[in-house]
């Protein structure tokens, strides 16, 4: 059993991050054979484990650390890197950010059978958590190391009945002549209540071995040696806790992001470019309603703090003010802001940025006539005529953007919007760039995430709005094919004889894989997810995929647009279903990503229109707002399809339950699916078997 509370919870008896960060380099510096990959990262595709993977990258390369870093789309590709581990001789930590939280990772079936030598850290801020990754003991379990940011603690009634459910045996028959045929049955009973749950892979063969192989004789004599047998009914109620523990839902916990910044602040290692990554996956968390706004205020204040106390306040009083600028060419400085909930308004046009906005889409309904001309007569009372709000944001007048916010906080309650700022951050870049908002950034990491590569999309070129430039216009996106090559692999090697020799490696087996028709470029989403991690460092990359997710956000308001228009929203038992099967954007769509966001904006949209309700499957009688949207990938004859949940009250969230729901419909109606990535929400279904999928999941199976 291994959970590193977080330091404000450590002791002498419990270490925390820093003492398994010290052993991750005693771990290294100690082995004979020290290459790339003896440590190495496995990294979600999400904006969060992006900076965290960063973060620690620089943590690493500070002590000296060679280290691999490779990107992981989902369940299946994590198991084929698996298979391929067991290859790797020197391998002795292995460190996963944002996946494996759920998964039974001491059984054989993950890394059980793995040499004793290999470490594996969680660093994963989904719930639920796997309890046998959490309190599991012996060798195998003493190796997985569950990074936790105090939710552990909570768990003691779970752990209690894990515990029993695990190593306790059952209570024999009551009746004194119990023959075979009663020991089989309890053994069957035993074996039923342990696949009802994800945790207890490890546990049904120790109980084999007790009860099968004995004969009634040794099950007499062992019920008189272990008076610590459980009865059935103290069983079930184990059985019942831990079924409510893994089927309430998926939520989240504190950032990965949040989890790395914590340890540099132990190793007292704390700079601007680690907070502003910690800040990056905190508003990614926030922005794709992961956490609700309470949770989002917890760590902003914290990170609030820590802007004050490694920059120098601002000059003047910042206040509202949008016009501060970088100081001198070197300025790198964090300052706390309000944002407003405005889509990129500083690098689009007001009207625009105002109309992508989902929170001012709910409030004017933008998707109607009359809501356009609402959101015209509010800027119009503002005083801002149609062509100052048709004026690139920098190119405004001043006055009009001194103004702003004052005029705003006057007009804008008259339209329902009262919440139309949140407290966040921006950083100044020197004279490379004008400041960057932290939304503005985990929007254009989010975008190079979803679709830099492997889709083509088209992007305002500034300049050519209303007819100028020859006309108006756009160009192709080409930003994601620059993507590396196999012999290019992403693994921080020292320069040198050593670099020569890695680098012969890996040609050679990309030779090798050419004459198998393997050596072309790598997968799209792989080319994505390096394209992201430089943006990272490379100002100017994040600035060009800013136009990138203006044109995501296009794309996902006239999708959202066009469905409320058309009335393509389907009611089936509570849920509200979309299916999407043409359209010229039908092919940013089959991205899980991108899907995603669709959904998220039709939950805000339609969150003043529809009804809360609580769906058949639920556990919680919690009125919600289910949304399921099903997207044609008509290359692969399949439906791409996700499930949100979304809350009645904006800035709140609730508990994911599509992802088991979507299990059960499986299993009832005998569907063809797969799980492509980690969100157990998202699923891959063949093309035939789409609609009766759908009637089982709304119809709802059995309350468990």
């Amino acid at each position: 059993m291994v959970y590193l509370p977080p330091p404000h919870l450590a002791s002498a008896s419990r270490p925390s991050y820093g003492e398994a960060y010290a052993k991750i380099l005693a771990a290294h510096r100690r082995s004979p054979k020290t290459a790339a990959s003896s440590v190495i990262m496995l990294v979600a595709p999400d904006v969060d484990a992006l900076c965290a993977s960063k973060m620690l990258a620089d943590l690493f390369k500070q002590d000296d650390v060679m280290h691999r870093i490779i990107p992981v789309s989902g369940h299946a590709e994590l198991e084929r890197i698996r298979d391929e581990l067991t290859t790797y001789q020197d391998l002795h930590t292995l460190i996963m950010f944002n996946m494996g939280a759920i998964l039974d990772l001491p059984s054989e079936e993950w890394f059980g059978d793995f040499p004793t030598s290999l470490t594996v850290h969680v660093i994963d801020s989904s719930r639920p958590q796997n309890l046998s990754s959490v309190f599991g003991g012996g060798e195998n379990g003493d190796r997985i190391v569950i990074w936790d940011d105090g939710a552990v603690e909570d768990l003691q009634e779970e752990r209690k009945a894990w515990e029993v459910l695990t190593y306790a045996p059952e209570e024999d028959s009551d009746e004194e002549d119990s023959d075979l045929e009663s020991d089989e049955e309890a053994e069957e009973d035993e074996d039923e209540g342990h696949d009802d749950y994800e945790d207890g892979n490890a546990s049904p063969s120790r109980k084999r071995r007790s009860l099968g192989e004995g004969g009634r004789k040794e099950g007499k004599r062992r019920k008189v040696d272990q008076p610590n047998r459980i009865s059935r009914e103290e069983r079930e109620q184990h059985e019942s806790r831990l079924i409510k523990y893994y089927r309430s839902g998926t939520w989240h916990g504190q950032s990965a992001s949040g989890t790395m910044y914590l340890l540099a602040t132990v190793l007292e290692r704390v700079d601007n470019d680690l907070l502003w990554l910690a800040i990056l996956g905190l508003t990614y968390q926030y922005i794709t309603s992961r956490i609700s706004r309470e949770e989002y205020d917890k760590y902003q204040s914290v990170y609030h703090d820590e802007v004050a106390r490694l920059n120098p306040a601002p000059p003047g009083a910042l206040g509202h003010n949008d016009e501060h600028k970088s100081q001198n060419p070197d300025d790198n400085s964090v300052y706390a802001s309000d944002e407003l909930r405005f889509m990129m308004f500083r690098h689009w046009n007001l009207y625009d940025a105002m109309y992508h906005s989902s929170y001012v889409a709910s409030k004017l309904g933008i998707w109607k006539e009359k809501g356009r001309k609402r959101l015209t007569g509010l800027l119009a009372k503002m005083g801002f005529s149609i062509t100052e709000t048709q004026q690139p944001y920098p190119h405004m007048a001043k006055d009009l953007k001194l103004t702003l916010r004052q005029k705003l906080d006057q007009l804008a309650p008259e339209y329902g919007l009262v919440e139309l700022s949140y407290p966040s951050f921006r950083r100044c870049y020197g004279y490379r760039s004008q400041p960057l908002s932290a939304g503005d950034a985990v929007e254009a990491l989010a975008a190079l995430l979803d679709i830099a590569g492997g889709t083509r999309i088209e992007v305002e070129v500034e300049g050519t709005r209303n007819g100028g430039e020859w006309f108006g216009g756009g160009k192709v996106w080409e930003g994601g094919r620059e993507g590396r090559w196999r012999d290019d692999e992403r693994e921080n090697v020292p320069p040198g004889v050593l670099a020569n020799v890695v680098k012969a490696q890996v040609q050679a087996q990309a030779g090798e894989g050419k004459e198998d028709g393997e050596g072309e470029e790598l997968q799209w989403w792989v080319r994505n997810f390096w394209s992201a991690y430089d943006a990272l460092s490379d100002i100017e990359r994040l600035r060009d995929a800013i136009s990138l997710s203006m044109a995501l956000h296009r794309a996902i308001i006239r999708q959202g647009s066009s469905i409320i228009d058309k009335q393509d929203i389907k009611t089936f038992r509570g849920h509200r279903v979309v299916v999407l099967t043409q359209g010229p954007d039908l092919a940013l769509f089959v991205h899980p990503g991108v899907l995603a966001r669709l959904a998220l904006w039709l939950v805000d949209a339609l969150r003043d229109r529809v009804e809360p309700t609580a769906p058949a499957y639920a556990r919680s009688r919690r009125k919600a707002l289910p949304f399921v949207v099903a997207c044609l990938n008509e290359k692969a004859g399949t439906y791409i399809v996700v499930g949100v949940t979304g809350a009645p009250d904006f800035d709140d969230v609730r508990k994911n339950e599509f992802g088991l729901a979507f299990l059960d419909a499986k299993e009832r109606c005998n569907a063809r699916t797969r799980h492509g990535t980690f969100d157990t929400s998202v699923l891959e279904i063949n093309k035939d078997d789409l609609k009766v999928f759908l009637e089982t999941l709304c119809e709802g199976g059995e309350r468990y």
